[in-house]
């Protein structure tokens, strides 16, 4: 049995693109998959530590065996529960939406919080960085107002799809699956609708392969 680990980084619910064709998909796994689990991180919904001055702190004197206090000590050990948390699953599923050419703010904090040295990446004796999250596969579903495909002149704003699967890349993930649902917005109402069905009729083609 798998552990799926689903991270809506939307809080639009239902008027969200990205998550509405990343439920289709996980309903799509559950039907193919009926024994494996999909546990769901609603990241506008969930009390996501805060990585602040006695996180910071408390990171660098544990990491370094310095004293530390017993305030450090708690939120470092909060830090590395979300870590470990992230790191239980099997498989992923994330969906993203672009916010000022970037990612909404509670995704970047979870980001954060989970990149950390001797967690989910080291660093060698060469100074050469490797991931620790191997062999684990990811499907990121990315929504954006207008269109932003590899070679427009839109491309050169996509903060969105290319820091994720560099932040991805960085912590070890090989196998990152994609699906850009484009325009939203750009096109009206009716082009939206047609990239969203179409984005959802391939991954419920796609979900029993993953």
């Amino acid at each position: 049995m798998s552990k799926v680990l689903y991270i809506k980084g939307s809080p639009r619910g239902e008027r969200s693109h990205s998550v509405a064709v990343t439920d289709a998909f996980v309903e799509a796994y559950k039907k193919a998959n009926p024994g494996d689990e999909v546990e769901v991180l609603d990241l506008f919904k969930s009390q996501l530590p805060a990585f602040d001055g006695a996180a910071v702190s408390g990171k660098y004197k544990i990491m370094h065996g310095k004293e530390h206090s017993a305030e450090e000590k708690q939120a470092w050990a909060k830090v590395t529960a979300l870590i470990e948390h992230f790191k239980s699953a099997d498989k992923y599923v994330l969906a993203a939406p672009m916010w000022n050419f970037g990612i909404p703010y509670r995704l970047k904090q979870y980001i954060d919080i989970i990149v950390q040295p001797g967690q989910t990446f080291t660093v060698d004796e060469s100074g050469n960085y490797k991931g620790l999250v191997t062999g684990k596969p990811i499907l990121a579903v990315y929504a954006r107002g207008g269109e932003y495909a590899e070679g427009s002149a839109g491309a050169a704003f996509d903060m969105q799809k290319k820091y994720i699967e560099l932040i991805l890349g960085f912590i070890g993930f090989t196998d990152i699956r994609a699906i850009v649902v484009e325009p939203t917005l750009a096109g009206g109402g009716e082009v939206a609708k047609e990239k969203r069905g179409a984005a959802i009729e391939k991954v419920r083609q796609t979900a029993s392969s993953f």
